[in-house]
């Protein structure tokens, strides 16, 4: 019989993925309204929830610092426990905000008569500052949670861990595979623009 943590894993470890899936299902219809479109959510969603993700994991596995210890320790590090399951579940609705910053600029050039291509090279250099300022903000408020100490200091490492490592790695990468993802699949809207000029 498990107790602790390993049947709060055990116990609650199953209701993860009907959340995971509900917390991507509702960003996805909230965008499509939003963009009154069916593309633009794939893009915003595609090009960043499974690169932060990736980076939340690599956090979860690396062995961090002791606060309290000048040098490497393999003591102070987190599990995918349930707090880490929230985290990831936090962790799409924050991540998917630097595609949206970038998708909507690009579709207003683009309403504008700027070319698909242009539109969001410009969208992305623009946005660069928005989307750095906005990220850099939420790891500075989370990052207490990764160096606090004490009693329930692993639950809030779990959540820091999860937050600040998807949020740098899954930035970093967005940057670069939303803009490539918006030339694949969003819509060129130039043939709207030549319309409403006709």
């Amino acid at each position: 019989d498990y107790t602790g943590e390993s049947r709060q894993l055990r116990t609650e470890g199953n209701k993860f993925l009907p959340a995971f899936s509900m917390a991507i299902l509702m960003i996805f219809l909230v965008l499509a309204v939003q963009f009154n479109a069916f593309r633009d959510p794939f893009v915003i969603l595609l090009g960043s929830v499974p690169l932060a993700m990736f980076g939340a994991l690599v956090f979860t596995v690396l062995k961090m610092p002791d606060p309290n210890i000048p040098y490497w320790t393999s003591s102070w590090t987190t599990t995918m426990n349930i707090y880490a399951q929230v985290g990831l579940v936090t962790l799409v609705g924050l991540i998917a905000k630097n595609g949206i910053l970038i998708v909507e600029f690009a579709n207003k050039l683009q309403l504008q008569g700027v070319n698909k291509l242009d539109a969001v090279l410009d969208a992305s250099m623009i946005r660069l500052r928005p989307v750095l300022m906005t990220t850099f903000a939420t790891i500075a408020g989370h990052f207490p949670l990764v160096l606090v100490t004490g009693a329930g200091a692993a639950a809030r490492n779990s959540i820091g861990l999860v937050l600040v490592g998807g949020m740098a790695i899954g930035t970093l990468f967005t940057l670069f595979v939303v803009p490539s993802l918006y030339m694949l699949i969003a819509k060129d809207r130039s043939d709207e623009v030549k319309q409403a000029i006709d």
